[in-house]
């Protein structure tokens, strides 16, 4: 096996619409296409992030909530290259995103912090330019 990057991450929302915005308005990815499946009552909305990896924001009637604390085996988090963590914590709560204080990481010494979207999944953005 020869594995080349990350094509996409999928993520099921509780309100469609609150996280189309929160995706696509907050976080300003851009949509690639949309999509409603009557048949699983579920929409799907293909999202292009930056780097060319995508992400897929699916909605399904009652889905059950994410088990998040104390951390729950699966996906951790969902973490963001940027280039100035402290410029893109200003701009998350300038449009009313609660983030956490940066941090630094120990290992790296580059800085980050946490929010969180609409259902509470854990978003990071990592500084990754000087």
């Amino acid at each position: 096996m020869s594995l080349l990057a990350i094509h996409h991450v999928a993520i099921i929302c509780s309100d469609y619409e609150r996280s189309k915005h929160f995706y696509t308005q907050t976080l300003g990815l851009k949509v690639i296409a949309e999509a409603y499946r009557a048949e699983r009552q579920s929409y799907k909305l293909d999202l292009a992030v930056p780097d060319g990896s995508q992400l897929e924001l699916f909605s399904f009637p009652n889905p059950p909530s994410r088990p998040s604390r104390p951390e729950a085996c699966g996906l951790r988090h969902l973490a963001f290259a940027v280039a100035d963590v402290e410029k893109q914590k200003q701009d998350l709560e300038h449009k009313g995103v609660n983030v956490e204080p940066i941090r630094v990481d120990e290992y790296t010494g580059r800085k980050f912090t946490f929010f969180a979207d609409p259902d509470g999944l854990p978003l990071e953005i990592y500084e990754v330019a000087d």
